[in-house]
């Protein structure tokens, strides 16, 4: 799995690329996570349309993330999930739990409201 950051307008928007598989990449992501509290970024999507695959450690994953930034006084958002992923996230019920959108700019758009 790959981790690229970038920011638009008021959030940040974290790129996942490959396998959510867990191990030293969900560390990874923790790490950023807890850093863009600190520095008072409250607004996260996760963008997930380059996931191939997600196995249980990668949802983990996802849910502890969601759970720093609410406990942090942040969102975390998903957007542009595969239909291979979306069926995971519902077979999981984790689709009740995540906001999720179409598109990056949709997602984006949600924190403003």
């Amino acid at each position: 799995m790959k981790i690229k950051v970038s920011e638009k307008y008021s959030a940040v928007i974290i790129e996942l690329k490959g396998n959510v598989m867990g191990g030293p990449e969900a560390q990874e992501f923790h790490d950023k996570l807890h850093e863009l509290i600190e520095q008072d970024k409250k607004n996260v999507v996760v963008d997930l349309s380059d996931v191939k695959f997600m196995n249980s450690s990668g949802l983990g994953m996802l849910i502890s993330g969601y759970t720093s930034m609410k406990n942090g006084g942040g969102t975390l958002v998903l957007a542009r999930a595969t239909e291979k992923i979306n069926s995971l996230l519902v077979i999981t019920k984790l689709i009740t739990i995540f906001d999720h959108y179409k598109s990056v700019d949709e997602a984006v758009e949600s924190f403003n409201k």
